[in-house]
């Protein structure tokens, strides 16, 4: 791909997070993002043939601003099943700050959205196969509580671990980012891990 597409990319992506972050989910249509990135709506479909496409790279674009990468990199660090937890709850809740205006404008258009719901979906998928990751690690090292089958703990978990929980916490009970880490790490160590 030449710069000049590149940079075409680059300018459409920050168009689109620009406006999901201003306007709360509301005017991300095609012709408002090529308005806002000063392009033709034809040229905004040459680099994202669907809206679908364009709401997920957009939320991926997001995650590399934020540096996911690096986020994640204790996480991947962490070798036993305790270990990915802790790390895992503790990502997750410094994460959830940075993205949470982009979170809330997809939840807030999913139901009424495709491209919304696809780029909601594939977030949730990736939060979800991380849980999956932690839980099953902990069931290998013969520390998942017998009161759950590795399905059962990974629904928990990611419930537990979701969007409209942390808003809950955060701003509904004033809990703080350290607060939020250190209590989850605590209630999920709880109730996932086997006794003793």
């Amino acid at each position: 791909m030449s710069s000049l597409a590149l940079d075409t990319r680059k300018k459409i992506l920050e168009a689109t997070v620009r406006l999901l972050l201003e306007g709360n989910g509301e005017g991300v249509r095609m012709e408002d993002i090529a308005g806002a990135a000063g392009i033709s709506r034809q040229a905004v479909y040459l680099h994202f043939p669907s809206r679908g496409e364009l709401m997920i790279a957009s939320v991926r674009y997001l995650d590399s601003v934020y540096g996911l990468d690096e986020e994640v990199k204790r996480l991947r660090e962490a070798q036993t099943g305790v270990e990915i937890l802790g790390a895992f709850i503790e990502f997750w809740g410094n994460y959830v700050p940075k993205i949470y205006g982009a979170a809330k404008a997809l939840s807030k258009l999913r139901d009424k959205d495709e491209a919304a719901a696809a780029a909601w979906k594939d977030r949730m998928d990736s939060v979800r196969s991380g849980c999956r990751r932690t839980i099953e690690t902990i069931e290998h090292d013969g520390l998942l509580s017998p009161e759950w089958t590795v399905d059962e703990a990974v629904d928990l978990m990611w419930t537990m671990l979701s969007i409209e929980n942390w808003e809950r916490l955060t701003f509904d009970c004033s809990w703080t980012s350290v607060e939020y880490v250190s209590r989850m790490k605590c209630v999920l160590g709880q109730m996932l891990l086997r006794a003793g």
